[in-house]
Protein backbone atom coordinates (compact mmCIF):
# COMPACT_ATOMS: atom_id res chain seq x y z
CA UNK A 1 0.00 0.00 0.00
CA UNK A 2 1.24 3.48 -0.90
CA UNK A 3 0.35 6.76 0.77
CA UNK A 4 -0.89 9.01 -2.03
CA UNK A 5 -1.50 12.71 -2.49
CA UNK A 6 -3.40 14.17 -5.41
CA UNK A 7 -2.35 17.60 -6.66
CA UNK A 8 -5.17 18.97 -8.80
CA UNK A 9 -7.56 21.87 -9.20
CA UNK A 10 -10.52 21.42 -11.64
CA UNK A 11 -13.44 18.99 -11.91
CA UNK A 12 -11.52 16.73 -14.26
CA UNK A 13 -9.78 15.19 -11.23
CA UNK A 14 -12.98 14.21 -9.43
CA UNK A 15 -13.52 10.74 -10.99
CA UNK A 16 -9.98 9.79 -9.98
CA UNK A 17 -10.48 11.06 -6.44
CA UNK A 18 -13.72 9.12 -6.11
CA UNK A 19 -11.98 5.96 -7.31
CA UNK A 20 -9.07 6.40 -4.90
CA UNK A 21 -11.45 6.41 -1.93
CA UNK A 22 -12.12 2.70 -2.48
CA UNK A 23 -8.66 1.72 -3.69
CA UNK A 24 -6.12 -0.36 -1.76
CA UNK A 25 -3.82 2.67 -1.51
CA UNK A 26 -4.36 5.45 1.03
CA UNK A 27 -5.35 8.93 -0.12
CA UNK A 28 -3.80 11.01 2.66
CA UNK A 29 -4.28 14.53 1.31
CA UNK A 30 -5.31 16.71 -1.58
CA UNK A 31 -3.13 19.60 -2.75
CA UNK A 32 -4.79 22.37 -4.72
CA UNK A 33 -4.61 26.06 -5.56
CA UNK A 34 -6.02 28.77 -3.24
CA UNK A 35 -9.57 30.08 -3.37
CA UNK A 36 -10.21 32.38 -6.34
CA UNK A 37 -12.81 35.08 -7.05
CA UNK A 38 -15.67 33.62 -9.08
CA UNK A 39 -19.14 34.50 -10.32
CA UNK A 40 -20.67 37.89 -10.84
CA UNK A 41 -20.08 38.86 -7.23
CA UNK A 42 -16.40 37.85 -7.49
CA UNK A 43 -16.63 36.13 -4.12
CA UNK A 44 -13.84 33.76 -3.15
CA UNK A 45 -14.58 30.17 -4.12
CA UNK A 46 -12.70 26.96 -3.39
CA UNK A 47 -11.50 24.81 -6.26
CA UNK A 48 -13.66 21.85 -7.24
CA UNK A 49 -11.03 19.55 -5.77
CA UNK A 50 -10.97 21.40 -2.43
CA UNK A 51 -14.76 21.24 -2.21
CA UNK A 52 -14.69 17.49 -2.87
CA UNK A 53 -11.97 16.91 -0.26
CA UNK A 54 -13.88 18.83 2.41
CA UNK A 55 -17.04 16.87 1.68
CA UNK A 56 -15.11 13.60 2.10
CA UNK A 57 -13.05 14.76 5.10
CA UNK A 58 -9.75 14.46 3.25
CA UNK A 59 -7.08 16.96 4.43
CA UNK A 60 -6.59 19.85 1.99
CA UNK A 61 -3.39 21.83 1.43
CA UNK A 62 -3.73 25.02 -0.61
CA UNK A 63 -0.59 26.42 -2.19
CA UNK A 64 -0.12 29.45 -4.40
CA UNK A 65 3.43 28.75 -5.58
CA UNK A 66 5.82 25.84 -5.96
CA UNK A 67 7.99 26.97 -3.03
CA UNK A 68 5.12 26.09 -0.69
CA UNK A 69 4.92 22.50 -1.90
CA UNK A 70 7.84 20.63 -0.21
CA UNK A 71 6.38 20.89 3.28
CA UNK A 72 3.26 19.03 2.17
CA UNK A 73 5.17 16.05 0.76
CA UNK A 74 7.13 14.58 3.65
CA UNK A 75 4.48 11.99 4.57
CA UNK A 76 3.51 10.71 1.08
CA UNK A 77 4.99 8.01 -1.16
CA UNK A 78 3.61 9.22 -4.49
CA UNK A 79 1.90 12.33 -5.84
CA UNK A 80 -0.63 12.11 -8.69
CA UNK A 81 -1.05 15.41 -10.53
CA UNK A 82 -4.04 16.21 -12.74
CA UNK A 83 -4.30 19.73 -14.20
CA UNK A 84 -2.64 21.14 -11.09
CA UNK A 85 -1.69 24.43 -12.73
CA UNK A 86 1.64 25.00 -10.94
CA UNK A 87 5.02 24.11 -12.45
CA UNK A 88 6.90 21.83 -10.06
CA UNK A 89 10.70 22.29 -9.81
CA UNK A 90 12.98 19.30 -10.29
CA UNK A 91 14.25 19.48 -6.69
CA UNK A 92 10.71 18.91 -5.40
CA UNK A 93 10.01 15.91 -7.63
CA UNK A 94 12.35 13.70 -5.62
CA UNK A 95 10.83 14.39 -2.18
CA UNK A 96 8.14 11.66 -2.28
CA UNK A 97 9.67 8.19 -2.20
CA UNK A 98 8.03 7.23 -5.51
CA UNK A 99 8.11 10.70 -7.06
CA UNK A 100 5.31 12.33 -9.07
CA UNK A 101 3.15 10.98 -11.89
CA UNK A 102 0.95 13.11 -14.12
CA UNK A 103 -2.23 12.41 -16.07
CA UNK A 104 -2.11 14.06 -19.51
CA UNK A 105 -4.86 13.95 -22.10
CA UNK A 106 -2.89 13.04 -25.22
CA UNK A 107 -0.80 10.18 -26.55
CA UNK A 108 2.61 11.58 -25.65
CA UNK A 109 4.83 12.90 -27.13
CA UNK A 110 1.94 14.41 -29.13
CA UNK A 111 0.24 17.55 -27.84
CA UNK A 112 2.47 18.45 -24.93
CA UNK A 113 1.20 21.49 -23.05
CA UNK A 114 -1.80 23.05 -21.37
CA UNK A 115 -4.57 22.43 -23.92
CA UNK A 116 -4.25 19.00 -25.58
CA UNK A 117 -8.00 18.32 -25.82
CA UNK A 118 -8.81 21.70 -27.38
CA UNK A 119 -5.89 21.45 -29.81
CA UNK A 120 -6.81 17.92 -30.85
CA UNK A 121 -10.36 18.97 -31.77
CA UNK A 122 -9.17 22.20 -33.39
CA UNK A 123 -6.89 20.32 -35.77
CA UNK A 124 -9.57 17.78 -36.63
CA UNK A 125 -8.11 14.74 -34.86
CA UNK A 126 -10.37 11.69 -34.65
CA UNK A 127 -8.45 10.04 -31.79
CA UNK A 128 -6.91 11.22 -28.53
CA UNK A 129 -4.91 9.56 -25.78
CA UNK A 130 -4.61 9.40 -22.02
CA UNK A 131 -0.97 9.21 -20.91
CA UNK A 132 0.23 8.67 -17.35
CA UNK A 133 3.91 9.49 -17.00
CA UNK A 134 6.62 10.25 -14.48
CA UNK A 135 7.16 13.96 -14.07
CA UNK A 136 10.61 15.34 -14.85
CA UNK A 137 11.96 18.87 -15.34
CA UNK A 138 10.58 19.19 -18.88
CA UNK A 139 7.05 20.01 -20.04
CA UNK A 140 5.28 16.66 -20.39
CA UNK A 141 8.55 14.97 -21.38
CA UNK A 142 8.91 12.29 -18.69
CA UNK A 143 8.91 8.53 -19.26
CA UNK A 144 5.47 6.95 -19.73
CA UNK A 145 3.82 4.19 -17.70
CA UNK A 146 0.60 3.95 -19.69
CA UNK A 147 -1.05 5.28 -22.85
CA UNK A 148 -4.58 4.46 -23.96
CA UNK A 149 -6.18 5.75 -27.17
CA UNK A 150 -9.82 6.77 -27.56
CA UNK A 151 -12.08 7.93 -30.40
CA UNK A 152 -13.30 11.53 -30.60
CA UNK A 153 -16.99 11.70 -31.52
CA UNK A 154 -17.76 13.82 -34.57
CA UNK A 155 -19.85 16.44 -32.74
CA UNK A 156 -18.13 16.24 -29.33
CA UNK A 157 -16.88 19.53 -27.89
CA UNK A 158 -13.85 19.88 -25.63
CA UNK A 159 -15.85 20.00 -22.42
CA UNK A 160 -17.76 16.84 -23.29
CA UNK A 161 -14.61 15.02 -24.39
CA UNK A 162 -12.66 16.03 -21.31
CA UNK A 163 -15.47 14.82 -19.05
CA UNK A 164 -15.58 11.48 -20.86
CA UNK A 165 -11.82 11.03 -20.72
CA UNK A 166 -11.65 11.93 -17.04
CA UNK A 167 -14.03 9.07 -16.26
CA UNK A 168 -11.62 6.66 -17.99
CA UNK A 169 -8.54 7.72 -16.00
CA UNK A 170 -9.10 5.37 -13.01
CA UNK A 171 -8.81 2.21 -15.10
CA UNK A 172 -5.44 3.38 -16.47
CA UNK A 173 -4.25 4.65 -13.09
CA UNK A 174 -5.06 1.29 -11.51
CA UNK A 175 -2.59 -0.42 -13.86
CA UNK A 176 0.03 2.27 -13.27
CA UNK A 177 -0.14 2.05 -9.49
CA UNK A 178 0.29 -1.72 -9.76
CA UNK A 179 3.35 -1.20 -11.96
CA UNK A 180 4.88 1.29 -9.54
CA UNK A 181 4.24 -0.97 -6.55
CA UNK A 182 5.95 -3.82 -8.41
CA UNK A 183 8.94 -1.66 -9.36
CA UNK A 184 8.21 -1.71 -13.11
CA UNK A 185 9.94 1.24 -14.81
CA UNK A 186 8.27 3.66 -17.22
CA UNK A 187 9.38 3.84 -20.86
CA UNK A 188 11.07 6.90 -22.37
CA UNK A 189 9.00 8.85 -24.90
CA UNK A 190 9.95 8.35 -28.53
CA UNK A 191 9.06 10.02 -31.80
CA UNK A 192 8.51 13.64 -32.77
CA UNK A 193 6.63 15.70 -30.22
CA UNK A 194 4.04 18.39 -30.88
CA UNK A 195 2.81 21.24 -28.69
CA UNK A 196 -0.61 22.19 -27.33
CA UNK A 197 -0.17 25.69 -25.85
CA UNK A 198 -2.75 27.46 -23.74
CA UNK A 199 -5.70 28.96 -25.63
CA UNK A 200 -6.04 32.74 -25.70
CA UNK A 201 -9.37 34.54 -26.07
CA UNK A 202 -8.29 36.23 -29.30
CA UNK A 203 -7.49 32.85 -30.81
CA UNK A 204 -11.11 31.87 -30.27
CA UNK A 205 -12.39 34.61 -32.61
CA UNK A 206 -13.92 33.09 -35.74
CA UNK A 207 -12.40 33.85 -39.14
CA UNK A 208 -15.32 33.39 -41.51
CA UNK A 209 -12.99 33.03 -44.52
CA UNK A 210 -11.91 29.64 -43.18
CA UNK A 211 -13.56 26.44 -44.36
CA UNK A 212 -16.80 25.29 -42.77
CA UNK A 213 -14.98 22.26 -41.31
CA UNK A 214 -12.38 24.49 -39.64
CA UNK A 215 -15.03 26.82 -38.18
CA UNK A 216 -17.11 23.94 -36.80
CA UNK A 217 -13.97 22.43 -35.26
CA UNK A 218 -13.08 25.79 -33.70
CA UNK A 219 -16.53 26.04 -32.10
CA UNK A 220 -16.20 22.48 -30.75
CA UNK A 221 -12.64 23.06 -29.52
CA UNK A 222 -13.39 26.28 -27.63
CA UNK A 223 -16.68 25.18 -26.02
CA UNK A 224 -17.16 25.71 -23.14
CA UNK A 225 -13.97 27.77 -22.67
CA UNK A 226 -12.81 30.26 -23.69
CA UNK A 227 -15.79 30.26 -26.07
CA UNK A 228 -15.77 30.70 -29.85
CA UNK A 229 -16.90 34.21 -30.71
CA UNK A 230 -17.52 36.75 -33.42
CA UNK A 231 -18.85 40.32 -33.50
CA UNK A 232 -22.47 41.24 -34.13
CA UNK A 233 -23.04 44.96 -34.49
CA UNK A 234 -19.89 45.65 -32.51
CA UNK A 235 -20.61 43.32 -29.58
CA UNK A 236 -19.24 39.88 -28.74
CA UNK A 237 -21.44 37.02 -29.86
CA UNK A 238 -20.61 33.44 -28.80
CA UNK A 239 -21.36 30.28 -30.75
CA UNK A 240 -21.64 27.07 -28.73
CA UNK A 241 -22.87 24.49 -31.24
CA UNK A 242 -22.76 24.31 -35.03
CA UNK A 243 -22.72 21.89 -37.96
CA UNK A 244 -21.86 21.95 -41.65
CA UNK A 245 -24.50 22.95 -44.19
CA UNK A 246 -24.49 22.45 -47.96
CA UNK A 247 -25.93 25.94 -48.53
CA UNK A 248 -23.61 28.50 -50.11
CA UNK A 249 -23.37 32.00 -48.60
CA UNK A 250 -20.70 34.71 -48.73
CA UNK A 251 -18.23 34.50 -45.83
CA UNK A 252 -19.78 35.91 -42.65
CA UNK A 253 -23.20 36.54 -44.17
CA UNK A 254 -26.18 35.53 -42.00
CA UNK A 255 -29.44 34.05 -43.22
CA UNK A 256 -32.46 32.38 -41.65
CA UNK A 257 -33.42 29.66 -44.14
CA UNK A 258 -36.20 27.13 -43.51
CA UNK A 259 -36.00 27.74 -39.76
CA UNK A 260 -32.20 27.36 -39.50
CA UNK A 261 -29.63 30.06 -38.76
CA UNK A 262 -26.90 29.82 -41.40
CA UNK A 263 -23.61 31.70 -41.76
CA UNK A 264 -21.30 31.62 -44.76
CA UNK A 265 -17.72 30.36 -44.52
CA UNK A 266 -14.91 30.10 -47.03
CA UNK A 267 -16.50 27.18 -48.86
CA UNK A 268 -20.05 26.44 -47.65
CA UNK A 269 -22.22 27.68 -44.81
CA UNK A 270 -22.59 26.32 -41.29
CA UNK A 271 -25.78 26.02 -39.29
CA UNK A 272 -25.52 27.64 -35.87
CA UNK A 273 -27.57 25.58 -33.42
CA UNK A 274 -26.99 27.43 -30.15
CA UNK A 275 -25.61 30.89 -29.35
CA UNK A 276 -24.96 33.24 -26.44
CA UNK A 277 -25.61 36.85 -27.50
CA UNK A 278 -23.88 39.64 -25.59
CA UNK A 279 -25.43 40.06 -22.14
CA UNK A 280 -27.89 37.19 -22.60
CA UNK A 281 -28.23 33.50 -21.79
CA UNK A 282 -27.76 30.62 -24.20
CA UNK A 283 -30.54 30.18 -26.75
CA UNK A 284 -31.27 28.43 -30.02
CA UNK A 285 -29.68 30.14 -33.00
CA UNK A 286 -32.94 30.30 -34.92
CA UNK A 287 -34.73 31.93 -31.97
CA UNK A 288 -32.04 34.61 -31.79
CA UNK A 289 -32.29 35.23 -35.53
CA UNK A 290 -36.06 35.73 -35.37
CA UNK A 291 -35.66 38.36 -32.68
CA UNK A 292 -32.68 40.07 -34.33
CA UNK A 293 -34.74 41.42 -37.25
CA UNK A 294 -32.18 40.36 -39.82
CA UNK A 295 -32.12 42.05 -43.21
CA UNK A 296 -30.54 40.84 -46.43
CA UNK A 297 -26.76 41.15 -46.33
CA UNK A 298 -26.40 41.15 -42.53
CA UNK A 299 -23.13 39.59 -41.52
CA UNK A 300 -20.87 38.80 -38.60
CA UNK A 301 -17.67 40.80 -38.39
Amino acid sequence: MMRLAVAATPEVALPTLEWLLGNEHQLVKVITQPDRPAGRGRNLRESAVAQWANEHQIPVVKIAQADDLPGALTDVDLVVTIAFGILIPESTLTIPRRGFINVHFSALPLLRGAAPVQRAILQGDTQIGISIFQLDKGMDTGPVYSTSVHEIALEENSGQLLNRLSALVPQDLDRVLTMISAGSPPIAQSGAGTLAPKIGKEEAKIDWSQSSVDVVNLVRAFTPAPGAWTLWRGEKFHLTESKISLVKLPAGEIALIEGSLLVGCGDSAIEITTVIPFGKSAMKGADWARGARLVAGDHFE
